[in-house]
């Protein structure tokens, strides 16, 4: 018979960690009595990051007295109950017997199984044991969420009913083994996006699982030369480079090239439906090339990358860019022209001094609109009329595209349909930190005397430090932003695409990255590595 051994519950706290301060819920006391579970906590409870924990489907954590058991035997510790973050410590309901779907009675209330746990770092932090997300996945133990159907008290001692079997009978186990573990199989996927009781994020992972995105095309391995056929200033600050060489595929639009000179790495979208980067004169590798490239030199260049790219299709498209960021939408300018599309291209710039308004009026957009800043940002009211059923492509800063991006969906767009691309350095992913304070990207103290480490996007270069364990926490001391969730090679957060050189992983993720590119939270450098972060 399956039981309530123990009712956990904890408000969030701020914890100190590696040199940072994390809010988090993690840390849960057992409590005497009776308690309400209420739609979205149970009483006295509380999740720190709402976006990885709580809501309507992870009301409650579970986690059972076996796994305990487990974990001491597996690590030689002792453990009290509610270290490992759950709300309820059961007997039985084990994860491989219970399946998503299950409805159960305790106490007062019911309950139904929504997902695994997403076996982020925090509870490695609670453990003091790095490994627990990593160990938790591969043992098949991660515990499971419940959405409170009926509210009502509950206390140690209850008695836990099975009401209910979920849908295709997929356990928690199979679930979470299905998201990240390797060989899956279709008809497991298909199943588990039949389940109505999944919680939503879950559904939409194993989707995107089958229909999976088509591989960037990659040209060529790391950086190889091209010729530069023709410089072309387009006005007072920008000027554009025409690359050329054998072989070349002709790129997406929208995709972008990474070039490598003396004075260090960066990223340039291709404007055109060649290989044409326009360059503003604004960094040390930008003023390189403005001041030294001549027709006729050559420039090491990797191959196009880049997932903002313009989609197939025959619904209407929105470009909206701001001051450079014209550049990936005038690939896209190029690419729609004869199509038949209806294309509305709406820009804002410092001044009438812009470049390629020559070139945008012979691609001829159905409607254009050109904003001038000196009279004021381009706002909301300029969007009236753009058509709900359009797709949008949006390059510019980040605040740009923020703004932008909410009056789009504001004006009813599909937020699915909305593309934006980020200039410089990526958004940092890094749930649960508080009190982080934004430093630009810098030289590590101490520096190191291993391989270079190019941050390509970040525009830095640093030696490896033997101490360091990984590539992401080499990232950290020199304030480049990372993305990163479990730091041990599950979640796949920390992917990132390795524009040339080699890595080794120490240890080794559960499921490898796609080729060409890197687990930073595993990773470590072979040779020398140019990483688009």
């Amino acid at each position: 018979m399956a039981r309530l051994l123990s009712l956990n519950v904890g408000l969030p706290e701020d914890v100190s960690w590696h040199d940072r301060t994390v809010h988090t819920g993690i840390f849960k006391q057992p409590v005497a009595g009776p308690l309400m579970v209420r739609r979205l906590n149970i009483d006295g409870d509380g999740q720190g990051d709402l976006g990885g924990h709580g809501g309507e489907n992870r009301a409650v954590l579970v986690y059972q007295r076996e796994s305990y058991e487990h974990w001491r035997s597996e690590l030689g510790r002792a453990f009290e109950y509610g270290q490992f973050g759950e709300n309820f410590t059961v007997e039985g309901l084990a994860d491989a017997e219970v399946h998503i779907g299950d409805r159960f009675r305790i106490g007062e209330a019911e309950f139904e199984v929504t997902q695994p746990r997403v076996t982020c770092y925090r509870v490695g932090m609670r453990l003091d044991e790095p490994r627990m997300p990593t160990l938790m996945v591969a043992h098949g133990r991660p515990g499971f969420y419940l959405r409170v159907i009926t509210e009502g008290e509950v206390q140690a001692g209850d008695e836990i009913v099975r009401t209910e079997v979920g849908r295709h009978r997929m356990s928690v186990a199979t679930i979470d083994a299905l998201l990240y573990l390797p060989d899956r199989d279709t008809e497991q996927l298909e199943k588990a996006v039949d389940i109505p009781a999944l919680s939503p994020g879950w559904q939409g992972s194993f989707r995107d699982l089958l229909t999976p995105a088509e591989p960037e095309p990659v040209g060529w391995q790391g950086f190889r030369p091209l010729r530069v056929e023709a410089i072309v200033p387009e006005s007072l600050t920008v000027t554009s480079f025409h690359l050329a060489g054998e072989g070349l595929a002709r790129p997406e639009p929208g995709q972008y090239l990474t070039v490598r000179v003396p004075g260090g790495v960066r990223s340039y979208s291709i404007s055109s439906d060649s290989y044409r980067i326009s360059v503003k004169r604004d960094g040390v590798v930008s003023t390189w090339l403005h001041d030294h490239v001549k027709v006729g030199d050559t420039l090491e260049v990797a191959a196009p990358r880049g997932d903002f790219t313009l989609r197939p299709g025959d619904e209407p498209v929105i470009l909206l860019s701001a001051g450079v960021g014209i550049t990936p939408v005038l690939a896209m300018l190029h690419a729609l022209k004869g199509t038949g599309r209806e294309v509305w291209w709406l820009h804002t710039t410092r001044s009438a001094d812009d470049a390629f308004a020559t070139e945008v009026r012979r691609l001829g957009p159905a409607h254009e609109l050109v904003h001038y800043s000196d009279n004021g940002r381009l706002t909301r009211e300029h969007l009236t009329g753009l058509p709900a059923n359009a797709s949008a492509y949006l390059c510019g800063p980040n605040a740009f595209m923020d703004d932008m991006r909410e009056a789009l969906v504001e004006r009813g767009l599909d937020p699915a349909r909305i593309h934006t691309e980020l200039f410089g350095a990526r958004t940092a992913i890094n749930p649960g930190l508080i009190g982080t304070d934004t430093v630009a990207p810098h030289q590590p103290v101490p520096e190191g005397t291993g391989p270079r480490i190019t941050f390509a996007r970040s525009g830095l270069t640093v030696a490896w430090r033997d101490d360091d364990t990984s590539l992401l926490g080499l990232a950290e001391a020199c304030d480049v932003p990372t993305r990163w969730s479990c730091r041990t090679g599950v979640c796949h957060t920390c992917v990132t695409p390795v524009l040339s050189g080699t890595v080794v992983n120490r240890p080794d993720p559960l499921e490898p990255p796609a080729p060409g590119s890197a687990l930073i939270c595993c990773a470590r450098p072979e040779t020398d590595l140019v990483l688009d972060l």
